[in-house]
């Protein structure tokens, strides 16, 4: 299935649009590329490279359940190469290979920098993932300023290149849950969900889209 079913489409829109912090981006000291199932995570880093925004990219990330037949030597290592396919210079490049998850991702990824004098970065994931992102980064660091970044797809787009519906939507569920349940277990900072975004993630939930709850 690589179409949202109409039924559907209010609520997952709703979530997409939650998501997206809509931040604007100016000139940071690191790009940090988060690892996922999307490589597009790495050609959207490459690009942001390309136009000044930062003078290094970090990816982290080892693999998950959802990744490690995409990218079986590891998520990090992976998007490293689509950047360097994408021209970005080898010594633009770090790799963190070990992180298992987002509070690692950021732990592990502020460890691997802790010589070089940072006051900011971009964080560039998927869009589904940038409210979660910046969370737990506050949290996990908070004495660095962080914006969020992703690939400026719709929300149709988005998902006709990854080409799984179920996935997307799946995710979508999974990440909104996590923004409350990882606020209350201390992982991430609190942040406001609008009832209308809670109302759309029940539907979902009731209609199946659970294999990413917690």
């Amino acid at each position: 299935m690589h179409r949202i079913p109409e039924e559907l489409r209010a609520d997952v829109e709703t979530l997409w649009q939650y998501h997206d912090l809509g931040h604007r981006l100016t000139k940071a000291d690191v790009g940090i590329g988060l690892g996922s199932h999307d490589l597009g995570v790495a050609t959207h880093a490459a690009e942001l490279f390309h136009a000044g925004l930062f003078p290094l990219i970090v990816f982290t990330g080892a693999n998950a359940p959802t990744t490690v037949d995409l990218f079986p030597r590891g998520e990090a290592v992976h998007f490293r190469e689509q950047a360097l396919s994408l021209g970005v210079p080898d010594d633009a490049i770090l790799i963190e290979t070990e992180a298992a998850n987002t509070g690692e991702n950021f732990a592990f990824t502020k460890r691997l920098l802790a010589d070089r004098p940072l006051r900011s970065a971009v964080l560039v994931c998927r869009p589904y993932q940038q409210r979660r992102a910046y969370a737990t980064c506050r949290k996990v660091w908070p004495e660095i300023e962080v914006t969020c970044a992703s690939s400026r797809l719709t929300l149709d787009d988005y998902v006709a290149s990854i080409g799984d519906v179920e996935r997307i939507i799946t995710m979508l569920v999974g990440d909104t849950q996590r923004i409350t349940v990882y606020a209350e277990r201390g992982f991430a900072i609190s942040q406001e969900m609008p009832d209308t975004v809670r109302d759309a993630f029940r539907r979902l939930v009731e209609a199946g889209y659970t294999r990413r709850l917690i």
